[in-house]
């Protein structure tokens, strides 16, 4: 059963930072898949955050302007959000997601956040910023 368990979020204030984890079980070939996170603030629709390819290659959202760093370790299934210099507009539910499709067969993220669609989602983590 596939499965995305998202870890880490919490309670910081304006300028901390915070790493999130996303644990991905249940399916034989994660590391090919295109995987990234998406958050959704209250009263706002979900957006795409970050993605990372399977040769790693990664694109982000306009409006980080280089604040969060995605990652992944394929030998430990995880997927990884490092987030720093965080404001009060970051407060939202984060949730990791990937591709699924045909194991072991690769598949590469768009070239934007926003155009991908993922197969699965976690439950989400919630990361509250205060000023």
């Amino acid at each position: 059963q596939v499965q995305l368990v998202e870890s880490g979020g919490g309670s910081v204030q304006s300028g901390g930072s915070l790493r999130l984890s996303c644990a991905a079980s249940g399916y034989p070939s994660y590391s090919t898949k295109c995987m990234g996170w998406f958050r959704q603030a209250p009263g706002k629709e979900r957006e795409g955050v970050a993605t990372i390819g399977p040769w790693l290659n990664t694109r982000y959202a306009d409006f980080l302007k280089g604040r969060f760093t995605i990652s992944r370790d394929n030998g430990k299934n995880t997927l990884y959000l490092l987030m720093n210099s965080l404001e009060p507009e970051d407060t939202a539910i984060y949730y990791c997601a990937t591709s699924l499709g045909i194991p072991y067969h690769f598949t590469s993220c768009p070239s934007h956040p926003a155009e991908f669609e993922p197969d699965y989602w976690g439950q989400g983590t919630q990361v509250t910023v205060s000023s």
